[in-house]
């Protein structure tokens, strides 16, 4: 009888990335105002291109929550703290006039889930959004956006705390983003 082999390597428990090219150390500590609520889909907290688990690990002023999970309701009491605001590309922006976030939710999943988490999730329909403009040529990139506007969840966030609090505060995020896909693209030759 042979010894069963696991289809699945080992990842780091941290960043999700194969022990070789763990990203940990290279973590910043990104301090903002803005506080940032990330919405997990379950699905998503597995996959070893994830940036929304990497994002709130550079983010103190962050929190994390899965959303999915069969045994365990999302309490939205959170998503009506005053000053809460959606990072979604689609739908329309708060007015110009609008005071800046104080909490801003990110869908952390691929671009169908975070539409029907909009959709599903009536609290999520009733934010003021900030919609970032559409990524400049040359970001890097794993694949190729399902959405015009998309990009994963950290480059997302980045954009919005530079929009927010300025692009010295996004650059170590942007930093981290390129690596990661970096990381990422590397452990593909593995």
């Amino acid at each position: 009888m042979s010894p069963r082999i696991s289809r699945f390597r080992p990842r780091c428990e941290r960043c999700n990335l194969p022990p070789q090219l763990c990203l940990c150390a290279e973590i910043p500590r990104v301090e903002t105002r803005t506080r940032f609520l990330l919405l997990q889909h379950l699905v998503e907290a597995r996959k070893k291109s994830n940036t929304g688990g990497v994002a709130a690990l550079a983010l103190p002023n962050s929190r994390l929550l899965t959303y999915g999970a069969p045994d365990e309701a999302l309490d939205t009491a959170v998503l009506s703290e005053p000053g809460t605001w959606l990072l979604f590309p689609d739908g329309p922006a708060a007015p110009p006039d609008a005071p800046e976030p104080r909490q801003l939710v990110v869908l952390d999943a691929s671009w169908s889930q975070a539409r029907r988490m909009s959709q599903r999730i009536a609290a999520l329909r009733a934010l003021p959004r900030l919609v970032l403009p559409p990524p400049e040529p040359g970001l890097l990139r794993l694949r190729d956006p399902t959405h015009p506007s998309g990009m994963s969840t950290l480059d997302a966030i980045a954009r919005a705390v530079a929009v927010l609090e300025g692009a010295e505060v996004a650059a170590p995020l942007e930093r981290l983003a390129a690596l990661r896909v970096q990381r990422i693209a590397d452990c593909g030759t593995l």
